[in-house]
């Protein structure tokens, strides 16, 4: 199997103030709409996060090896857990994210021969959190891990990263707070 997904669901959602994965979206979940969408690019979904809060939506979850240690300890634990090359790596708060985006996005990883693999819109900032991983970047994340490293883009140094430069940052917008989500389906609303 060459390519995997990955779904982010360990994080506290403190900003947001309840489960922001278990938000109401579209008749299902949030995380449930993400997972959907990671399936169609990538061919899977495991969640990574705990098992007794999401084991009931149907896809596997995988418990964070290192709980608690943010976003970077996540896609250490989707690396470990995957038999997949390329796996795409996808945060559970980005209602916007597509299928075609995320197909686009892991094609362009397969091409790049790089070990990452990151968006990046106008603003040039890239989103680790919505990127293509391969696996053989999992001892550098690993290592830096235990050096007590815990922002992701500082736990990709010594890898080969390419950013891949799209024109809207909307396709991989987050939501963190109430505000936000707020926002978020009200403009979703007024576009439908």
């Amino acid at each position: 199997m060459n390519r995997a997904g990955f779904v982010l669901v360990g994080g506290g959602s403190t900003r947001m103030g309840r489960d922001k994965a278990l938000l109401p979206y579209r008749g299902a979940t949030l995380v449930e709409h993400i997972a959907s969408i990671v399936v169609a690019a990538a061919g899977s979904a495991t969640l990574v996060g705990d098992p007794g809060k999401y084991g009931h939506l149907g896809y596997p979850v995988v418990p964070d090896a290192l709980p608690r240690a943010g976003p970077l300890a996540g896609i250490c634990t989707a690396l470990a857990t995957s038999g997949a090359d390329w796996n795409l790596v996808v945060a559970c708060d980005m209602p916007a994210v597509s299928a075609s985006f995320l197909k686009d996005l892991l094609e362009a990883a397969e091409r790049s021969g790089t070990d990452c693999l990151l968006p990046a819109g106008p603003s040039g900032r890239p989103e680790p959190l919505c990127a293509v991983y391969h696996r053989r970047a999992l001892p550098a994340i690993r290592g830096a891990l235990e050096q007590g490293v815990r922002k992701v883009l500082e736990g990709l140094a010594g890898l080969t990263v390419q950013n891949w430069q799209v024109s809207l940052e909307g396709h991989f917008a987050n939501c963190n707070t109430i505000q936000e989500w707020a926002a978020f389906v009200k403009h979703r609303h007024l576009r439908t």
